[in-house]
C-alpha cells in the first residue's frame, strides 16, 4: 500500500491533455501511470500520450487519420486494437478493457506502416530501411493490343441526385448521387462500369485550407465532390463504348469510424442500391433521370466495379454480396440481385477483413508510394483468394513504381481539385517518392497509367479480350497509353494450375517455411517490424501469430546449394505450357539468378532453365518486399520423360553470390483466360452479442455464427482474451444451418468495472467466404460507479507545507477511477503563485516558475487515477518558504471525476497558504 500510494501522490502532477488542449508535455517518472492498465510498465509515457478513465488516449496537433488506412495502437510489435477519433480526427481513444498494454515506451500510433505519433512520424513504422534504388530496367516490350487509347465513340456526361438511404448503424441518411458519363452512338447495351471513391473529408468552406468530416455538412460548408474526381476515366470508357457511374458515398465517410467493419458492408449497401437503380431503368427507361436517358442503354449481366481506397474493399463486398447475400438485419438493400458482376478494380485498397471474393476477377493497383495505406494490403486480395474458390478466377496485382494514393482521384489532387488537396508522400528524402526522384511519377502521368489499367481490365473481364491479359498476369508487357511508367504484375488463378503454397506443412532441404505473421523471430519470415516489411505479410487485425500463412525462405553465401521443397503429396503440372513462381528478393537488388528444375515420383530428375529476379524499387515508405513473377518452360521435362501428372518436387538453385529470396508460391501456367462461373459458397456472418455481467457466478454464451448457402467449408475462427491480449486461432468446418462453437464464460461480480469486448474475427480458408469478418461479445458493467468524497487534510497550511486533500471511494472498483482537478482563479485575496510551488512539481505540469504568475494562468489540471481494489490516496499541492513577507494566498480547484465518457463535476476545493513563522 506504501508503494502505490508514493506512485500516486508522485504521478498528481500530469498536464491534463482534455480536447482540444495541445499535447506535449511529459509525464515525471513514476512507479506506476495514473490510468495504466496492469501490466504497463512503469516508464516515461511517450509525447501526446496518457491514460485516462480505462482509456489508451494519443492526441496529435494536426488532424490525422482522415484517409484510407485505419489508425491503430501499438506496444512491443503487437497491435492493441482500433482507436475512436474525436470528429476533428486530433484526439484517439482506445478503451483498454483490462488489455495489457506492454512497455509504455513502445506505444506506437500508426496508420498503415507509417507512424503517426512524434516519436517516430519521420518514418514507417513497418519497413527496414532500404538501399538506394538501382537504375530503373529497361521497359517491357509494349503488349499487341493497348486498351487505353481513346474510343471511337461520342459520349455524353450528366449527374442524378435521388432521395437519400438509410443503412443500418448510420444515424443519418446516406446520398444517392452520381455522376454518369456514357457513348451515344455505341451499338446496342453496352456493359457498366461503377466507381466508388475512397475516403477522405466530406466537408470544406470555400475559401478555407482545410476540410472536415461531418454529414450532413454545416451550414456555410459544401460537400466535397469525390465521385467527380474518376471523370478522366470515364470518359476513356465511355469513348470505347462502356457506359460508367460514378457513385458519391460522403455519408458513409462521415460515420464509418463506429462500423466494425469501417463502413466496407455500408458501402456495399450503397454500391447495389445503385445498381437496383439502374436494373430498375432499363425495364422503364422512362423514369430513368436525364443523365441516364442521354446515354445508350446498360448491360447490368456486364458490371464492372472500381473502388478506390476504402471504395476498394466496398466494392469487393459488394461483389461478394451480389453472390451470397449478406444478413438481412446489417445489409441496406434487401432485393433482387439483378446484374453480374464480372470484375472488380481495387486501386490502392484497404483490406481490413482480409475476405476476398474469390470467384469473381480483379485487378488490384499497389501505388509503389502509397502514403495513405502505406502497408498495401491490398495485397491479399491477390494472395487471399488461393485455395478458395474454384481458382479459376484471375486475381492481379499492378505495381505501379512513383504512383501515390491521392492521385488517382482529380478531386484530392492539388491544382485539380475544387477543395483543399495534398500530396500524401509525406517523407520527401525518399529517394524513389519524393518530389523531383526520377521514379516518382506527376499528377498527369500517374492518371493516365491508371486509365489505361482500369480499360485493360474492363476490356479483359466485359469483353473478354484475352489479348490484353500480358498486361496484367505477370507476362511482362507494357501499354504505351500508360506513359512511361514502370508497371509490375503478377498473379494467381485463371489459367494456372497450383503447384506449391507453403501455406500447408512442407519439408524444405537447405531453406526453411517461415511464417508470415508471428511474434516469433526464430519462425518469421521477415523480422524488425509489425506487418513484416511485406505488403504480402499485412496482418490480420489485432491477432499477432496467425497460422497457416506461410513462405519459403533461403539465405545463402555462396552458390549451387540447391533448396529443395517436397509437399506431402505429388503435383501435377500436366497441360501447362511453364512453371510460374512468385518470387520476392530484397528491394533494390538486381540479377538474382535461380536454376530451377524438377523431380517425378519415380526418381527422374530434369533442369528446366534459370530465371533472375529483381527486387521492386524501395526507399522506405511502403514495404519493398513484394514477389516478382517469373516463368521457366515446361519442355525439358517433356523432353526427360518427367511424368508431369505426379512431380515430386522443386529444385531453386541459387548462382552466382550471396543473397536471399522468399518463394510465395509456383503455378503450372499456360495462356488464356478462362471462363468463371461464380457460385454460391457457404457464408459465414460474425455477430455481436452483448449481455450484462451479474453480481454473482458464471454464465456461458455463444456469440451468434450465421452460415448460410450451400455446402461446406472451412474457415480460421480467432477468438481474442481482452485480458492479456493473446489470441486463440483455430480451424473449423462450417456448413448452413450448423453454427461453429463459439462460447465464452463470463464471471460475475458486484463491482464497478468497465465494459469488456471478446472479439472474434473470421477468414475463409477453403470453400467459403466471409461477409462480416469481425463482432463478440460485449459485456456491460451493470455495478453502479463508486461514490468519490474529497475532504481535507490540510487546506490550510504554512510554507513549505502541502496543501492536501483525501480521495476515497465509497467502495473498491475493477477498473481505474480518474478523477481530475481544474486550477482556477480565485475568488477573492491573493492566488499562490508559480513560485511558490516547488518547480520539479510545477514541471510536472509542464510549467516553468518565471515568469511569476497566477498558478491557474495556463489552466493547468491535475490527475489522480485510483488503481483497481484501492479506495483511497491523497491529492497534494506542495508549496516551498519564501523569504518575502507575503499576504494570505489561496488556490482553488474544481474536482471532475470521469464516469465511461463523461466527465461529472464534483466539489470546489479551497486551500489557503500562510508565511512560515518567523524564527
Amino acid at each position: 500500500m506504501r508503494q502505490v500510494s508514493r506512485a500516486l501522490t508522485a504521478a498528481l502532477a500530469v498536464l491534463a491533455l482534455a480536447a482540444g488542449t495541445p499535447p506535449g508535455q511529459a509525464q515525471p517518472p513514476t512507479e506506476s501511470i495514473p490510468g495504466a492498465p496492469p501490466g504497463a510498465s512503469a516508464e516515461r509515457l511517450p509525447e501526446g500520450w496518457r491514460f485516462q478513465g480505462g482509456e489508451l488516449v494519443w492526441s496529435s496537433p494536426e488532424p490525422v487519420g482522415t484517409g484510407g488506412a485505419r489508425v491503430e495502437f501499438r506496444s512491443g510489435g503487437r497491435t492493441l486494437g482500433v482507436p475512436m477519433p474525436s470528429p476533428d480526427h486530433r484526439t484517439f481513444r482506445l478503451r483498454l478493457d483490462g488489455v495489457r498494454t506492454g512497455p509504455v515506451s513502445e506505444l506506437q500510433a500508426v496508420a498503415g506502416s507509417r507512424r503517426l505519433d512524434a516519436a517516430g512520424a519521420d518514418r514507417p513504422s513497418a519497413q527496414r530501411r532500404s538501399p538506394a534504388p538501382a537504375k530503373p530496367p529497361a521497359p517491357f516490350p509494349a503488349n499487341a493490343v493497348d486498351p487505353g487509347t481513346a474510343g471511337k465513340y461520342r459520349t455524353t456526361s450528366g449527374e442524378y441526385e435521388l432521395k437519400a438511404v438509410r443503412l443500418p448503424g448510420y444515424a443519418e441518411p446516406v446520398e444517392m448521387r452520381a455522376t454518369v458519363v456514357g457513348p451515344t452512338d455505341a451499338p446496342g447495351k453496352r456493359p457498366l462500369a461503377l466507381f466508388l471513391h475512397g475516403r477522405t473529408a466530406t466537408c470544406y468552406k470555400p475559401g478555407e485550407s482545410s476540410a472536415a468530416f461531418g454529414w450532413p455538412c454545416k451550414p456555410g460548408h459544401q460537400e466535397v465532390p469525390s465521385y467527380r474526381g474518376h471523370l478522366h476515366d470515364q470518359r476513356r470508357l465511355a469513348s470505347q463504348g462502356y457506359v460508367t457511374v460514378s457513385v458519391s458515398a460522403n455519408g458513409v465517410n462521415a460515420q464509418d469510424y463506429r462500423a466494425a467493419d469501417l463502413g466496407a458492408q455500408a458501402r456495399s449497401s450503397l454500391v447495389r442500391q445503385h445498381l437496383a437503380r439502374w436494373a430498375e431503368w432499363g425495364a422503364n427507361p422512362a423514369e430513368a433521370p436525364a443523365a441516364v436517358r442521354a446515354t445508350k442503354p446498360a448491360d447490368l449481366s456486364k458490371v464492372l466495379l472500381v473502388g478506390h481506397s476504402r471504395g476498394g474493399e466496398g466494392v469487393n463486398r459488394a461483389a461478394l454480396d451480389s453472390v451470397s447475400p449478406p444478413p438481412p438485419a446489417e445489409d441496406g438493400y434487401q432485393g433482387p440481385v439483378n446484374w453480374r458482376i464480372r470484375g472488380t478494380v481495387l486501386i490502392g485498397p484497404t483490406n481490413f477483413g482480409q475476405n476476398p471474393t474469390p470467384d469473381v476477377p480483379s485487378m488490384t493497383v499497389l501505388p509503389g508510394c502509397d502514403g495513405d495505406v502505406s502497408d498495401l494490403q491490398g495485397q491479399l486480395y491477390v494472395d487471399g483468394t488461393r485455395g478458395i474458390g474454384r481458382v479459376t478466377a484471375l486475381h492481379s496485382a499492378v505495381y505501379m513504381v512513383g504512383a501515390n494514393h491521392n492521385y488517382f482521384n482529380t478531386e484530392w489532387t492539388p491544382g485539380r481539385s475544387e477543395v483543399p488537396a495534398f500530396d500524401d508522400v509525406w517523407d520527401d528524402t525518399d529517394p524513389v517518392c519524393s518530389t523531383g526522384a526520377p521514379t516518382r511519377l506527376s499528377a498527369e502521368r500517374q492518371q493516365a497509367a491508371g486509365t489505361t489499367y482500369i480499360a485493360a481490365a474492363a476490356r479483359l473481364f466485359l469483353a473478354g479480350d484475352d489479348r490484353v491479359r500480358p498486361l496484367l498476369d505477370g507476362s511482362g508487357r507494357s501499354a504505351p497509353s500508360a506513359g512511361p511508367v514502370q508497371v509490375l504484375t503478377h498473379a494467381v488463378g485463371g489459367n494456372r494450375t497450383p503447384a506449391i503454397t507453403p501455406d500447408a506443412p512442407l519439408p524444405v532441404a537447405n531453406g526453411r517455411v517461415c511464417r508470415q505473421i508471428t511474434t516469433d523471430t526464430a519462425e518469421a519470415c521477415l523480422t524488425g517490424s509489425g506487418s513484416g516489411g511485406s505488403p504480402h505479410f499485412a496482418s490480420w487485425s489485432v491477432f499477432g501469430d496467425e497460422p497457416g500463412r506461410g513462405a519459403v525462405t533461403a539465405r545463402w553465401t555462396r552458390p549451387g546449394t540447391p533448396v529443395r521443397l517436397t509437399p506431402e503429396r505429388a503435383f501435377s503440372l500436366a497441360g501447362s505450357e511453364s512453371l510460374a513462381l512468385r518470387v520476392i528478393v530484397p528491394p533494390n537488388t538486381r540479377g538474382t539468378r535461380l536454376d530451377v528444375a524438377l523431380s517425378d515420383t519415380s526418381g527422374r530428375r530434369v533442369r528446366l532453365g534459370q530465371v533472375t529476379v529483381d527486387g521492386v524499387p524501395g526507399g522506405g515508405l511502403t514495404p519493398g518486399h513484394w514477389a516478382r513473377e517469373v516463368r521457366v518452360p515446361l519442355k525439358a521435362a517433356v523432353g526427360a520423360g518427367i511424368d508431369l501428372k505426379r512431380t515430386r518436387s522443386l529444385e531453386l538453385t541459387p548462382r552466382g553470390g550471396s543473397g536471399e529470396f522468399w518463394l510465395m508460391d509456383a503455378w503450372g501456367w499456360r495462356p488464356g483466360t478462362p471462363a468463371v462461373a461464380p457460385v454460391p459458397l457457404p457464408r459465414v456472418d460474425i455477430g455481436r452479442l452483448t449481455v450484462k455481467e451479474g453480481d454473482s457466478g458464471s454464465l456461458t454464451y455463444r456469440v451468434p455464427v450465421r452460415v448460410t448457402g450451400k455446402g461446406t467449408g472451412v474457415i480460421k475462427l480467432a477468438v481474442l482474451d481482452p485480458r492479456t491480449g493473446g489470441s486463440t486461432i483455430r480451424t473449423v468446418t462450417v456448413k448452413a444451418a450448423d453454427s461453429p462453437e463459439t462460447s465464452i464464460t463470463v464471471a460475475g461480480n458486484p463491482r464497478y468495472a468497465l465494459d469488456v469486448n471478446h472479439e472474434i474475427a473470421a477468414k475463409a480458408v477453403r470453400g467459403a467466404v466471409v461477409g462480416s469478418a469481425s463482432g463478440g461479445l460485449l459485456v456491460e458493467n451493470d455495478d453502479p460507479m463508486p461514490t468519490v468524497t474529497v475532504t481535507p487534510v490540510a487546506d490550510s497550511v504554512t510554507e513549505g507545507r502541502k496543501l492536501t486533500w483525501r480521495v476515497e471511494l465509497s467502495q473498491p472498483a475493477d477498473t481505474v477511477i480518474d478523477s481530475r482537478f481544474d486550477l482556477l482563479p480565485v475568488d477573492e485575496g491573493t492566488e499562490l503563485s508559480t513560485t511558490d510551488v516547488d518547480k520539479e512539481w510545477l514541471s510536472g505540469l509542464g510549467l516553468t516558475a518565471d515568469p511569476e504568475r497566477p498558478l491557474s494562468t495556463d489552466s493547468p489540471s491535475l490527475w489522480l487515477g485510483l488503481p483497481a481494489g484501492v479506495t483511497s490516496t491523497e491529492v497534494s499541492v506542495p508549496t516551498i518558504t519564501d523569504t518575502p513577507a507575503e499576504p494570505e494566498e489561496s488556490l482553488r480547484m474544481r474536482m471532475f471525476c470521469l464516469k465511461g465518457y463523461e466527465w461529472l463535476e464534483g466539489p470546489h476545493l479551497t486551500g489557503k497558504v500562510t508565511d512560515a513563522p518567523l524564527r
